[in-house]
């Protein structure tokens, strides 16, 4: 059985964030709280932990595009290709917020999430304790939501513990979750070709 650590959802306690980043530095899944939904996430360094995830999820890792939740626009720029200033300002006006953005990945992108298609989706999410867990590690984090088998997103956070609790490293209960995920934004064809993939959360009047 895995741990199931309560975190405050709006001033997370610095020793419990240090907990959670120690079991994601250990190649640990996670499963934590975002601005959007309850997401199950890992150290993008961590292959292993990947394909655990990949394992959970039901899913290829080959075929699988992801996305990574980052602390800010300059570590969203580290793991992608330049982009344009149409873009850039998109991403300052909406960012953090509810908001996925799908980006020609860079090189620095780690090979085992490297897909066919050379994108990443990224994420700047307003949660604390989802930012907290990124500026701790130093990196960003995996984040692919979390949904049961009808494909609904989950929230209760008994419910998540009883249904993963065996399954994943450590459950960051950080209260009752969102049930309506990002908007996804599709950028990586150039300004003119810019597509809402899925409308979410995040208003698309913004964008």
């Amino acid at each position: 059985m895995g741990k199931r650590i309560a975190i405050h959802s709006e001033n997370p306690q610095r020793r419990l964030i240090r907990q959670a980043v120690e079991t994601l530095e250990k190649g640990g899944v996670v499963i934590y709280p975002t601005d959007t939904v309850y997401a199950i996430g890992c150290d993008i360094t961590s292959k292993k932990a990947l394909e655990k995830v990949c394992r959970i999820k039901g899913i290829n890792p080959e075929k699988a595009q992801f996305s990574f939740i980052c602390e800010d626009l300059k570590q969203i720029a580290d793991y992608t290709l330049p982009i344009s200033n149409v873009v850039h300002k998109m991403l300052r006006r909406v960012l953090p917020g509810p908001f996925t953005f799908i980006l020609p990945a860079s090189k620095k992108i780690p090979r085992h999430f490297q897909s066919r298609r050379k994108t990443v989706g990224v994420r700047m999410s307003t949660h604390p304790i989802a930012m907290a867990l990124v500026a701790e590690i130093g990196r960003p984090i995996l984040s692919t939501s979390l949904r049961d088998e009808s494909d609904v997103y989950e929230y209760d956070p008994d419910d998540i513990f009883e249904r993963y609790g065996t399954r994943v490293d450590l459950f960051v209960d950080g209260g009752w979750g969102g049930s309506e995920p990002s908007t996804v934004v599709d950028c990586s064809r150039g300004d003119d070709e810019i597509e809402v993939l899925r409308e979410g959360l995040g208003p698309v009047d913004l964008l």
